[in-house]
């Protein structure tokens, strides 16, 4: 399963991860399409974090981070690789906790499905965005939460957000593909 989860890694069309992120998942013996997965949508949060960089103030490495291990709990709940589910969100804070990561950068594992928390940081609603968006799709209140947070005019900041999120979404045909492309197990 490793050769697989390699390929997915390695694969041209995506931003490499993180390298800590990536020792993680070679280390848990992801599943391939959890690489893939999370490949996708680290590449989504790049094209994010580069876009919102003059317009609003956050921690664009926890981000990056964030996206890159947001779902690593599927190595102990790979049933959700595939399923409903949200038992990796917990269990991906406390394995990244136990590998030495710190809480900041753990709790995107635990934070990503839950932004409409009162206390969601930037970086948490970028993560959620990029977690969406990849496979083209929009949360209203979501992206209405990140546009609140952008520099200028409410009505304006909505709009290129807008525009930037239908440009991202106009791609994720060929990210589902990739992620497609990849088993559940080995």
């Amino acid at each position: 399963m490793i050769d697989l989860l390699r390929a997915a890694l390695d694969a041209p069309g995506f931003a490499p991860l993180p390298p800590r992120a990536r020792e993680l998942l070679e280390t848990l013996d992801a599943p391939p399409r959890l690489g893939a997965h999370l490949r996708v949508v680290h590449d989504v949060a790049v094209a994010l974090t580069a876009w919102a960089a003059d317009r609003v103030a956050f921690d664009a490495g926890a981000v990056l981070f964030g996206a890159a291990t947001h779902d690593i709990g599927k190595v102990r709940h790979p049933e959700e690789l595939s399923g409903p589910g949200s038992a990796h969100g917990p269990a991906g804070y406390a394995l990244l906790l136990s590998h030495g990561v710190p809480e900041g950068l753990a709790r995107f594992a635990g934070t990503h499905g839950s932004w409409s928390a009162p206390d969601a940081t930037v970086e948490d609603l970028l993560v959620s965005l990029a977690d969406k968006v990849w496979k083209g799709k929009r949360v209203p209140d979501l992206e209405s939460r990140v546009a609140g947070l952008l520099a200028g005019e409410p009505w304006e900041a909505f709009l290129v957000l807008d525009d930037e999120l239908s440009r991202i979404a106009s791609e994720a045909d060929a990210r589902l593909a990739f992620q497609g492309a990849y088993p559940t197990s080995g």
